[in-house]
């Protein structure tokens, strides 16, 4: 099953390469918003992973 973050990266893809088709400004802008929220979900679940495995391990 894809991460939260994946599917906000993918979501913000197509919405960033629909804007520039269609030279919409907004539609780009959403994309990038998209991406970026999916950057971060990845990056938050990545270190709540090491934090849970840091922790099993003591």
């Amino acid at each position: 099953m894809a991460s939260d973050g994946s599917v906000d990266q993918t979501k913000g893809k197509v919405k960033k390469a629909a804007g520039e088709l269609t030279d919409d400004d907004s539609l780009k802008n959403e994309g990038r918003v998209d991406k970026a929220t999916g950057d971060i979900k990845e990056k938050v679940g990545e270190a709540a992973d090491k934090l849970k495995n840091a922790l099993r391990r003591d």
